[in-house]
């Protein structure tokens, strides 16, 4: 051999496989398409929430409760108020009605003070609502409902006939 010839150098680039570009190509697909899956599934679950959070929103409130019940101690009517739309829904459930000349009045009850009107029943329907605003409900410790002339008690004075129903005003946990 003569010296100024060298043994031939070994090729430094080697060839991949056929395969394992086909391996890598198809391992890069299915990385895209799980991100774009992953991407797609949170956007609809930010979608799904903010579309819960909105009829969350709607959803009455209800805080208070009273069961007013009769002079046999049977539920008579339930009282519910959702500040949100300050409404005092009643709803009978019992038979009673008022006559041609008779209204139902609805009262407020504290401790040690006379009782404030919260409004005539002015409707024979099995639920109504009532106007009530959340300032008239405070420190209530009882509902009540009377029997009064119709159109009910002029303003300022306290209820003149019997109690019909009476019930405990209960704040509801949210």
């Amino acid at each position: 051999m003569e010296a100024s010839q060298s043994p031939e150098k070994p090729s430094t680039f080697r060839r991949v496989s056929t395969w394992w570009r086909a391996l890598a190509i198809f391992l890069l697909i299915v990385l895209l398409l799980a991100w774009a899956t992953a991407s797609s599934m949170v956007t609809q679950l930010q979608a799904q929430i903010t579309h819960l959070q909105a009829r969350l929103i709607e959803v009455p409130q209800i805080r208070h409760v009273a069961v007013l019940l009769d002079k046999d101690q049977l539920p008579a009517m339930l009282i519910t108020h959702n500040p949100k739309d300050g409404q005092l829904l009643v709803q009978r459930l019992n038979d009673v009605r008022e006559g041609r000349e008779d209204s139902m009045q609805v009262w407020a009850l504290r401790e040690g003070r006379p009782p404030q009107s919260l409004g005539v029943i002015e409707s024979k329907y099995q639920t109504l609502q009532m106007p009530v605003a959340e300032a008239d409900l405070q420190d209530i410790t009882e509902i009540g409902i009377s029997a009064e002339n119709r159109g009910g008690v002029p303003a300022g004075s306290g209820p003149s006939l019997p109690w019909l129903f009476k019930g405990w005003w209960v704040v509801k946990s949210i």
